[in-house]
């Protein structure tokens, strides 16, 4: 019995624990199916992990902004520790971190296409990550410029006149689209545009590098177009970013400034070249534009060039076509002073193809060498007639409106930030004709020099000398029957008629140039006088005897240079100043040597009338025989007194009829100066 009772004992309590056990097993079934027991920050968490286990990062932020909306609105009623809430946003940020990681990295991603990178910089800023994610952007951006760049740049000794341009029109393009995404994605705040200028500012500094790197020779045509071209381009892409707020304009001037006046300086040291060449080897042919040629809308059809002329202007007008509007804004200045020096150095040329030494030798080196002398008067003419018509019609004419007409165009270009020391705007255009003017200046003064020197200098009795006034041999020129000027001022007269007679010919319907020349010819003999030492010295010599006759003479030879200029119709009041200055000074010199001026010179009307007359007979070619007609009388400045600040510049001719200026003269009388009687004699 006792055995069949431990028997039941042990089955009894071996059926109560499978009991216990099985209701265990329930109850904890029970709990884990039970919502109300399981902890939902855990359920979150897990789902969380597994969403960025399989990469699905849109549903990995849309959980996490929906469930820290839910714990941001229950904080501060919720019941639950403060551990078990730091705890929770601890993982939170440990997964927020991986979800960072995992939208970097698919941003980096080379071919992302930018709606997908939109996304993705999108999430970066709903978990915090706006800076981050901005700077995404522009590596982005830069990556993909980067790319387009290199594979761009094997073309660029192709089109070697707009790569710069195609190279500006990637890098602006990129420029805008970054800071328009800019604006969409992350606003417009001082930070953001801060970062993007930046970045903008590095990509333009790699954009001037590489123009410069694949320009073509800066000396060539090619260059000067591409960087006009590149300049126009580039500032109206400038213009374009300032509607985002990207002001760049002048930071890209100061990068490519020191560029484009490389190429502008060696275009036209390339050009200078060219014309120092052309016109060291002039050949004198009168050219006319043809018909269609650069110059054909510029030059009336009377004008006529040589041909170095003709290639100075081709020259100037294949440089104005490369220009652009904006390139004048920026340059115009420095491509005005660049003409002007191009032009002093054909006018330099020039003196050197002219007779006679200049003023500095050393003008144009001597790897320039001169092939051609201009020995004639009539060459000499013609190439200052071709340099009078390229400084005071063509020159002008090609500048002004070419840049009146870039200047209206310059509105395409937009923004006028950057205009530097160099802008037009801030030259004087009367400034610049007032430089030509000097140019032509140096080479009227070197051919009236040489050409007065020529007759001054002559041997024999038409030889300019002091001591012509002094060997006499009548002791009042009041005497003579047919007073006249000093053989050398009737030589003068002669050879500025035949001067007067060719440039009617050479220089047909270029009067101003004409009486610009004979009018300084005349000033210049005056200007001599007054300032040669050696004649002086002469009056001054107390070895010497002076006669009344000499002082009458000399006052005669003055009046009649003024007749000279007042028959031409010359601007003679500046002849008429000097005049005034040598015959006071040579009264004051004869005085001294105890000449009376007051009982040896007649009144200024007999000067005034016998120099009218020698004019006249000097004109006609006659002794001035009774059957003469007399000129008529005029009023003129006593050469004695003071003059005037109110005279007029120009007087009216001192002759009529026939006598309208001494060029008149028949051809046949001027092959060579007619003298007439030899006061001496």
């Amino acid at each position: 019995m006792s055995g069949v009772c431990r028997e039941l004992d042990v089955w009894f309590k071996s059926n109560k624990e499978e009991d216990v056990k099985e209701k265990d097993f329930q109850t904890e079934l029970d709990e884990i199916l039970s919502d109300d027991t399981q902890d939902p920050k855990a359920i979150f968490l897990d789902k969380l992990d597994a969403l960025l286990a399989e990469h699905k990062m849109e549903e990995a932020l849309l959980a996490l902004e929906v469930e820290e909306k839910k714990y941001l609105v229950t904080d501060e009623s919720s019941k639950e520790s403060n551990a078990e809430l730091s705890a929770f946003k601890t993982a939170l940020f440990k997964r927020k971190a991986i979800l960072e990681d995992q939208l970097v990295r698919w941003s980096e991603q080379p071919s992302l296409p930018i709606t997908e990178l939109r996304k993705s910089l999108a999430g970066l800023v709903k978990i915090g990550k706006s800076s981050l994610a901005h700077q995404l952007l522009l590596k982005a951006y830069g990556s993909h410029l980067q790319k387009n760049v290199e594979a761009f740049l094997p073309s660029c000794s192709i089109y070697t006149e707009t790569y710069a341009a195609s190279l500006s029109q990637i890098v602006f393009t990129a420029i805008a689209k970054a800071a328009k995404e800019t604006n969409t994605l992350f606003g417009d705040s001082p930070m953001n545009m801060n970062r993007i200028i930046q970045w903008a500012e590095y990509e333009i500094e790699t954009f001037a590098r590489l123009v410069k790197e694949n320009s073509p020779l800066p000396e060539s045509v090619s260059a000067l177009r591409a960087a006009c071209i590149c300049i126009q381009t580039s500032l109206s892409h400038c213009s374009f970013l300032e509607s985002y707020g990207l002001k760049v304009s002048k930071l890209l001037m100061v990068l490519l400034r020191p560029y484009i006046e490389e190429v502008l300086e060696l275009n036209f040291r390339r050009v200078r070249r060219k014309i120092v060449e052309a016109a060291s080897n002039d050949d004198i042919l009168l050219l006319t534009p043809q018909e269609g040629s650069p110059l054909s809308g510029a030059v009336a059809p009377n004008i006529m060039l040589t041909s170095s002329g003709k290639k100075f202007m081709s020259v100037v007008n294949d440089i104005l076509d490369q220009v652009t509007p904006m390139t004048i804004v920026h340059f115009g200045g420095a491509i005005l002073n660049k003409f002007l020096q191009l032009f002093d150095r054909y006018v330099e040329t020039l003196i050197k193809v002219l007779p006679g030494p200049s003023e500095d030798d050393t003008l144009l080196e001597s790897k320039e060498p001169v092939e051609f002398k201009a020995e004639s008067d009539a060459q000499q003419l013609t190439l200052i007639g071709a340099a009078y018509t390229i400084a005071d019609e063509l020159l002008p004419a090609a500048v002004s409106k070419f840049f009146d007409m870039q200047t209206e165009k310059k509105g395409a270009g937009g923004s006028s930030e950057g205009l530097g020391s160099g802008s037009i705007y801030s030259i004087e255009y009367k400034e610049w004709k007032r430089h030509l003017q000097h140019s032509l200046d140096k080479l009227r003064d070197h051919f009236c020099r040489q050409y007065v020197l020529s007759f001054i200098y002559l041997e024999g009795k038409s030889r300019l000398d002091a001591r012509m006034y002094m060997e006499r041999k009548t002791d009042d020129l009041l005497f003579d029957a047919d007073p006249l000027p000093s053989l050398p001022f009737q030589a003068l007269f002669g050879r500025l008629q035949q001067l007067a007679s060719v440039a009617g010919d050479v220089l047909l319907g270029k009067d101003k140039i004409q009486k610009v020349l004979l009018s300084r010819l005349t000033e210049t003999v005056v200007m001599w006088l007054s300032n040669e030492q050696e004649l002086w010295d002469v009056f001054e010599d107390w070895s010497v005897q002076l006669q009344p006759s000499g002082l009458q003479q000399l006052i005669l030879d003055m009046h009649f240079i003024v007749e000279i200029a007042v028959c031409g119709r010359f601007p003679h009041r500046p002849v008429q100043q000097l005049v005034s200055t040598i015959i006071t000074r040579a009264i004051a010199a004869f005085s001294a040597r105890n000449v009376d001026p007051q009982s040896a010179l007649p009144e200024d009307e007999w000067f005034l009338e016998t120099a009218k007359g020698a004019i006249h007979k000097l004109m006609l070619g006659t002794s001035g025989s009774e059957s003469e007609p007399e000129p008529e009388p005029e009023a003129h400045v006593a050469l004695h007194d003071e003059i005037s600040d109110s005279d007029e510049s120009i007087a009216t001719p001192s002759t009529s009829g026939s006598e309208d200026s001494f060029a008149s003269a028949n051809n046949d009388d001027l092959e060579s100066p007619v003298y007439f009687t030899d006061p001496e004699a």
